[in-house]
């Protein structure tokens, strides 16, 4: 490894370059969510086969599928680890715990998804594991679930996803995760900002603001599919 290569490597590892990595990746990690959220919701289109040709779609990128779920694997593994960096080195640093936390407002915007994120985070963590061996890797066509829409046969994702929410514990549980997952976006979205110099002082209110909406908008869209088929006929 050259000098070049040396110095950036040990700029990353730098504190200001953990606080940049981790806006990086976590700014990346709410564009994808948002889009993965969109998806979900065109399983509320009134064209029954809306989801699947979307998922379908999706699949059809093949190779260049595989680079951008490899790309999204290594931010969130970047993400998770440089997290859980940053609160054992707080926790270090911090030798007598708090008796009680109070939200210290500007600048700081101490709150209740500030002082959680790492323990949401690994809610999250843990969840999307089970996601993925539930719909990436769940039934595909080989297992039945197959559907037939302009004469070629695709995965009948919507199925799948209409089995699973009609569990109650799935169902439920995938709201709660969501609910968490408003939590970690509303303060992520604002430090993820602030990590990376984007915020000015005199916008921080509305930032903080605009995060909090956005959050809040996500968790509802995540929420509504789960819902809706769980209490349709």
């Amino acid at each position: 490894m050259n000098n070049r290569g040396k110095a950036l490597l040990s700029a990353l590892g730098s504190p200001v370059g953990r606080k940049v990595l981790t806006g990086v990746t976590g700014l990346a990690l709410v564009l994808f969510v948002i889009v993965h959220m969109m998806g979900n919701l065109s399983y509320l289109s009134a064209d029954e086969n809306a989801y699947n040709l979307y998922a379908q779609a999706l699949a059809d990128f093949g190779p260049l599928l595989y680079v951008a779920e490899i790309g999204l694997a290594a931010f969130i593994v970047i993400h998770a680890v440089i997290g859980v960096s940053i609160y054992l080195r707080k926790r270090r640093a911090r030798q007598v715990a708090y008796s009680k936390y109070r939200s210290a407002g500007r600048p700081s915007r101490l709150s209740t998804s500030s002082k959680t994120m790492i323990f949401t985070g690994i809610v999250l963590l843990v969840f999307l594991v089970n996601h993925l061996k539930s719909f990436k890797f769940g039934p595909g066509v080989s297992e039945g679930y197959v559907v037939e829409i302009d004469g070629r046969q695709v995965r009948d994702l919507k199925r799948l996803m209409t089995e699973k929410f009609a569990e109650p514990l799935y169902a439920f549980g995938y709201v709660g995760v969501m609910v968490l997952l408003g939590f970690h976006m509303r303060h992520g979205f604002w430090s993820a900002l602030q990590s990376l110099g984007l915020m000015n002082p005199r916008l921080t209110p509305l930032v903080y603001t605009l995060g909090a909406i956005l959050a809040v908008a996500v968790a509802a869209g995540f929420i509504g599919v789960p819902l809706y088929i769980y209490f349709s006929p």
